[in-house]
């Protein structure tokens, strides 16, 4: 397993290559601003692009997903649920950023609950998520024990639940159901910030932890 990110855009996102060493096959995780820097990573790698996956839909997720697909001719997976969101990326860039965007590519797939992501002899579990958006998945990839969580648990936070199409109680319910049934050793990689482990956010989380204010 080949695991690298970089931090994108003014939002600070995390992009993430996943890949298969055996193989050097490769797909990129919510590539969402900076699309020649994702680029360069992935020739740096040596390994080539067979898809695009993203957790979400929020602009700061999908801005450089036509670039990406553009050079790789690799297909983009979304789940359905986050059409809307995906559809409505120009006009929440007028409105966040004061700034103009393309549309982003309409999906080419779509993800769900319990789909098998193949990344040449590796793979990735799909795990259905909403809550921070209405079609938020996580990936996971079971050998290393490795979450690509996008912006569902952070290190002592939690996805914003604030925004359109967001809602509190299911996001704590996402958590709670789909990420705290892992193994505590499992590690987080989330959208923003820097990894955590399960464990560590199963008790101490303020927002959904054992020993947090909603635990």
């Amino acid at each position: 397993m080949i695991l690298k990110g970089i931090t994108v855009g003014l939002y600070q996102e995390n992009c993430y290559i996943f890949g298969c060493e055996e193989t050097n096959q490769a797909v990129v995780v919510d590539p969402g601003d900076n699309g020649p820097a994702i680029m360069k990573l992935v020739a740096e790698m040596g390994v080539t692009v067979e898809k695009i996956i993203n957790t979400h839909a929020h602009l700061d997720h999908v801005m450089a997903v036509n670039f990406v697909k553009a050079r790789t001719g690799a297909p983009f997976y979304l789940h359905e649920a986050d059409l809307p969101v995906l559809r409505a990326v120009p006009d929440t860039a007028r409105l966040m950023l004061s700034a103009e965007v393309d549309a982003v590519d309409e999906p080419d797939e779509f993800l769900t609950h319990g789909q098998i992501i193949s990344v040449g002899n590796e793979e990735l579990e799909v795990r259905f998520t909403p809550g921070h958006a209405p079609g938020h998945v996580v990936f996971i990839h079971h050998p290393s024990k490795t979450v690509l969580g996008g912006d569902t648990l952070f290190q002592g936070s939690i996805g914003r639940y604030d925004l359109p199409g967001a809602d509190g109680p299911t996001l704590l319910q996402s958590i709670r159901e789909q990420l705290f049934t892992l193994d505590d050793d499992y590690v987080v990689y989330p959208g923003h910030g820097g990894a955590t482990r399960i464990g560590i956010e199963r008790i101490h989380n303020p927002f959904v932890g054992e020993r947090g204010q909603w635990g």
